[in-house]
């Protein structure tokens, strides 16, 4: 599974060359025409029935597979619109092993997360069961049955659109017109790429009444696995040699923040998205550690979300866990909360 996933990572990024790679991209590009002309009707039909809640609806989402950051900007936006004494909800759809949701569960502790592929029935049980006066749907851009009150689309900037076909030829999940919908852009990993101008006024072309927003994704800390509590600032690390590991869309993020702390990653392991760990793997990576007298792993609070600790060993060297705020820069944190605000309460 791992090597297929590759061996299709490598054909979106155009990484690899000749031979069946090019017969492959062009049999993945036929269905990936297959695929548009299906995303198109199902839009069609989905949005002449599309349902009108009784409450607010804001969307967080994206128009590509991978990691774009989102689920931090779902977080501000909850508490945000919490800070101004806002009745909020969470839906998500709780892929695979679920560990987006429960993160935002256990940093919004008095934010109801609703976890269901059904997102009406999920905003319908967010008004009944927690008087929600607004709903956040994690990952709703695809979310066509829903009449949204805002949408907001991540993007991340340093990669923004793959190789610009839709999948499975590339990432893209509809066609680059669906960004005609969005209300806002919000520009995440800014502080990783090498400038967005251009990027803003590809959008500025296809959608120019949105609001365009850059973001960072900062690091806030490192906490112990076993006391997420208690965060030890980012210089606690400053000159150590450690462990990275993680199992995200965008590993590559992760590994360039650590770097950016001034701490050296003496060994990487690299997971398939959301992967759940078995306490073998976890073996192997103290034991590669060991070798190289290595005394600290470090990892992604979505990937500890995912820890089992009856699975991890006892005599496992000490994991931390780098926690990320998403931060909105300079003005357009207040464009970004002034058009959020105006969505008062029905």
């Amino acid at each position: 599974m791992n090597n297929t996933k590759g061996f299709l990572y490598n054909l979106a990024t155009g990484k690899k060359q000749g031979g069946v790679y090019t017969l492959t991209k062009f049999f993945l590009f036929l269905l990936s025409l297959v695929y548009a002309a299906a995303v198109k009707i199902i839009i069609f039909f989905s949005r002449l029935s599309a349902v009108r809640l009784e409450c607010r609806v804001v969307s967080i989402g994206n128009i590509t597979l991978g990691g774009t950051g989102k689920t931090s900007l779902v977080e501000y936006v909850a508490r945000r619109l919490k800070g101004e004494g806002r009745q909020v909800a969470i839906l998500s759809r709780g892929y695979k092993s679920g560990d987006e949701p429960f993160m935002l569960q256990q940093k919004l502790k008095d934010t109801a997360v609703i976890v269901g592929a059904d997102r009406i029935r999920g905003a319908r049980q967010a008004i009944k069961d927690y008087a929600a006066d607004t709903v956040i749907l994690d990952d709703g851009f695809q979310q066509w049955r829903l009449r949204k009150d805002l949408e907001i689309v991540t993007i991340d900037a340093v990669n923004p659109f793959g190789n610009r076909h839709l999948l499975p030829r590339g990432i893209l999940r509809e066609p680059l017109s669906g960004l005609k919908r969005a209300d806002i852009f919000v520009l995440t990993k800014t502080n990783l790429s090498r400038g967005s101008d251009e990027l803003k006024r590809f959008l500025n072309r296809i959608n120019p009444r949105a609001l365009i927003c850059e973001s960072i994704h900062r690091p806030a800390g490192f906490y112990d696995f076993n006391n997420p509590d208690e965060l030890l600032n980012t210089d606690s690390l400053k000159g150590e040699s450690v462990t990275l590991f993680c199992g995200i869309a965008d590993p590559a993020s992760f590994e360039k923040l650590i770097e950016n702390l001034d701490i050296k990653a003496a060994l990487c392991f690299r997971f398939p998205d959301h992967y759940n760990y078995s306490e073998e793997e976890f073996k192997r990576i103290a034991e590669e550690s060991k070798r190289r007298n290595i005394n600290i792993l470090v990892t992604t609070e979505k990937d500890a979300a995912r820890f089992c600790p009856q699975g991890i060993p006892c005599n496992l060297q000490r994991i931390l866990v780098l926690r990320i705020e998403l931060v909105i820069k300079g003005n357009d944190k207040e464009r970004f909360d002034n058009r959020l605000l105006t969505l008062q309460p029905l």
